[in-house]
C-alpha cells in the first residue's frame, strides 16, 4: 500500500508530505494546492508503465498531459522536482510473513532538457530477521544495500537500492521501474527482499486510480471493458463485462446505495449489452413514483448528473483491485447536500471492506459538517504562505487553536469563513 507520499519543488509545493489513510480528506481554498496533489498521484501513477519521461509529463495519443502543462509542473524558479513514495508490502517466506517498507525516489530536471536525474528505491525497515538478533549486521533496514548497474557489473555498498537513471546502459528519459525484469534474482535474502520491494512499488503505484466523472460521457453506449476510464465513460461495458454472480452481487451493492439518492422508489440498477454483436452495453435503472404508478424504465440517457457520478465512484469502487488508492476531486460535486453523510458512510464502508485507500476533495460544507470526531485525525489541510505563495499541507488536529474554533461553530461554518487560513496565518506571524 501506498503510506506516503513527499513533494518537493513540485507545482507549488517546495516541500511537503502527504500520509495516506484509509480515507484522506483534503480541504482547502481553490488554489490553495489540492489539484497539484492529485496531478503529483497522476505523474507516479503513470511511471510503471510510461513509455518515457515526455510521454508521462505531456501526454501521448491516449493519456493527456498533466495539468499546467511542462512549464508547471516545476515551482519557480526551480528547474528540477523530486517525488517520492513510501510504500509497504509483504511476502511470505518459510510459512512467515516478511513486511517492509521502501522509499521510491524520482527526481527530474525540465531545464535546460527533460531528463532523469535520479531514481532509487531505497528499503526503509523490514522484520525478515526479527528472530535473529537485533545487532546491526543482522536487520535488512541497516544493510539496504544499494546496487549499482555498471558496464563491470553490480556493485554493492551500504545505503540505498538504486536504479541508475544516469547509467550510460539506459536512456536518461526512460523509468527503469516499468522493468520488472530489469533486476536478477538474487539468492541473498536482503537482495532478494530488495527485489520484492521494487516488485511491490511498481506494482503499489500502477493501482493508483485518479477518477474524474465526466456525466456527458457516461450517458452513450460503450463497449465491453474489463477497466473502468478515469472519466467513467464505459461505466456500462464495465457492469455488463462482469462475470456472474460477481455482476449481480455489484450491481445489487450499487442499488442498496443509488437507493438513498433520489426521493422516489429506486429497483434495481444494472448493464446489459445491447446490438446483434452484443459487443457493447448500456446502462438501466428501473423506478417508481407512487404506489399506483407502473416501474419507469430509464437508460443512461435520461439519469441526472449526479446520479451518474455516484454511480461511476461506487464501480471504481467496487471493481478496481484490492489494495489501489482511489483519488476522487471534489467527490461530492453533483450531490444533494442532505446526501454528504451517505456519500462518507459509502466510501469508508466499502474501502475498509476491499482494502482499498480513498483519497478525496471537497469544498462543500455541508460535507465538513459531516465529518465526525473520527473523521478529525484524516482531514489535511491545503494552504498558502501568504509571503512565499507556497503550498502548505498540515492535519486538521495539528491547528492549535481548532479546539476554540469548533467551538464557535461547525467545521463547515469555519470553513465558509475562511477561519482556518485566517488562524494559519496568524500563527505564523506569532512565530
Amino acid at each position: 500500500m501506498l503510506k506516503q507520499i513527499n513533494l518537493k519543488n513540485w507545482k507549488s509545493f517546495k516541500d511537503a508530505t502527504l500520509y495516506i489513510d484509509p480515507l484522506t480528506i483534503l480541504i482547502g481554498t481553490n488554489s490553495s494546492g489540492k489539484s497539484n496533489i492529485i496531478d503529483a498521484l497522476d505523474f507516479l501513477s503513470r511511471i510503471p508503465e510510461a513509455k518515457s519521461l515526455e510521454s508521462a509529463l505531456m501526454g501521448d495519443s491516449h493519456t493527456p498531459g498533466i495539468r499546467g502543462g511542462l512549464e508547471w509542473v516545476v515551482r519557480k524558479p526551480e528547474t528540477q522536482f523530486t517525488l517520492e513514495a513510501v510504500i509497504s508490502g509483504e511476502y511470505e517466506q518459510e510459512d512467515e510473513q516478511v513486511e517492509f517498507d521502501c522509499l521510491y525516489t524520482v527526481t527530474t530536471e525540465i531545464e535546460p532538457k527533460i531528463q532523469l536525474i535520479n531514481e532509487f528505491i531505497k528499503l526503509l525497515k523490514s522484520n525478515e530477521n526479527k528472530n535473529s538478533n537485533n545487532s546491526s549486521e543482522n536487520t535488512i533496514s541497516s544493510i539496504g544495500s544499494y546496487l549499482n548497474f555498471s558496464l563491470g557489473g553490480i556493485k554493492i555498498t551500504p545505503g540505498k537500492y538504486e536504479f541508475p537513471a544516469l547509467n550510460t546502459l539506459f536512456p536518461r528519459t526512460k523509468f527503469l521501474l516499468g522493468d520488472l525484469k530489469s533486476l536478477p534474482v538474487y539468492d541473498c535474502d536482503s537482495l532478494r527482499t530488495m527485489k520484492l520491494s521494487h516488485n511491490t512499488t511498481a506494482k503499489v503505484i500502477k493501482k493508483i486510480f485518479i477518477i474524474n466523472p465526466i456525466p456527458q460521457n457516461m450517458r452513450d453506449y460503450s463497449p465491453l471493458s474489463k477497466t473502468l476510464e478515469q472519466d467513467g465513460s464505459n461505466i456500462a461495458g464495465v457492469l455488463a463485462a462482469l462475470p456472474e454472480p460477481e455482476k449481480e452481487k455489484i450491481e445489487q451493492t450499487l442499488l442498496n446505495y443509488l437507493s438513498q439518492l433520489p426521493e422516489g422508489d429506486l429497483q434495481r440498477v444494472w448493464a446489459e449489452p445491447v446490438g446483434r454483436l452484443g459487443s457493447d452495453a448500456m446502462l438501466y435503472c428501473e423506478e417508481k413514483w407512487g404506489k399506483n404508478q407502473e416501474p419507469l424504465l430509464v437508460d443512461a440517457r435520461g439519469m441526472s448528473d449526479g446520479t451518474l457520478r455516484f454511480l461511476a465512484i461506487l464501480t471504481a469502487l467496487l471493481t478496481r483491485p484490492e489494495g489501489s488508492l482511489i483519488v476522487i476531486e471534489e467527490v461530492d460535486n453533483g450531490l444533494h447536500p442532505s446526501r454528504a453523510g451517505l456519500l462518507l458512510q459509502m466510501l469508508r464502508e466499502i474501502g475498509k471492506k476491499r482494502n482499498i485507500d480513498i483519497l478525496v476533495t471537497t469544498h462543500n460544507p455541508a460535507l465538513m459538517d459531516e465529518l465526525t470526531p473520527d473523521f478529525i485525525p484524516f482531514v489535511m489541510v491545503v494552504y498558502r504562505d501568504q509571503d512565499t505563495g507556497e503550498s502548505q499541507l498540515i492535519p486538521l488536529d495539528e491547528i492549535e487553536n481548532l479546539p476554540k474554533l469548533i467551538a464557535s461553530g461547525s467545521l463547515g461554518k469555519i470553513t465558509q469563513q475562511g477561519l482556518l487560513e485566517k488562524s494559519l496565518a496568524e500563527h505564523r506571524e506569532y512565530q
